[in-house]
């Protein structure tokens, strides 16, 4: 049985606190919808705010809501050199230890301590879709991206929840890298 999933590339983006929210847009301020996101509930904001490292910015870098209970910056290996920060890979919400960022908006300044990441290539399953392929979470995967450039990513990590939709998400420099593209598909081999 071939165990075929979404591919969705995930561009740099960032998850706010409703009080950096607030910092940033305004007292009881609240995100606006530009999009719905492949997991259900989750939405690109038309909100965007700049991001400031040592060495750069990037002037609009899309919020995606709702609201967080941390603030999360998710950037590209690529993006980290750019902007001048160290930002290790780790799994979604696994920000100790790491570096922060000035963000600013259109009504404050917010120094993060912490929150920016490299996103850890994952695999969002619903608990129905690991059962019947025998996936657990947490388990690190074997997938095959078969763009144009096609390449086998190693330790894919699995993320197995009631609320999930299936959708493998990368990176940009890993779609770039392999030439493949929201929407395409990639095959778990292992």
């Amino acid at each position: 049985m071939s165990k075929t999933v979404p591919v969705g590339v995930s561009a740099r983006h960032i998850h706010l606190t409703q009080e950096h929210i607030e910092v940033l847009f305004g007292e009881g301020y609240q995100l606006t919808e530009f999009k719905a996101l492949s997991q259900p509930g989750q939405f690109a904001a038309n909100e965007t705010v700049a991001v400031v490292g040592s060495k750069g910015s990037f002037e609009k870098v899309r919020i995606l809501g709702p609201a967080r209970p941390a603030t999360q910056l998710e950037i590209s290996r690529t993006d980290s050199f750019a902007i001048g920060v160290k930002a290790p890979v780790r799994e979604s919400g696994k920000i100790d230890g790491t570096t922060g960022v000035l963000l600013k908006g259109p009504a404050g300044e917010v120094q993060i301590e912490e929150g920016v990441i490299v996103a850890a290539r994952h695999i969002h399953f619903h608990t129905s879709d690991a059962a019947k392929w025998g996936i657990k979470d947490q388990e690190l995967l074997k997938v095959r991206l078969s763009g144009e450039r096609g390449l086998v990513l190693e330790n894919v990590i699995a993320r197995v929840s009631d609320s999930f939709a299936l959708d493998m998400h990368i990176d940009t420099d890993e779609a770039n890298a392999s030439g493949a593209a929201t929407g395409d598909t990639a095959e778990i081999i292992d």
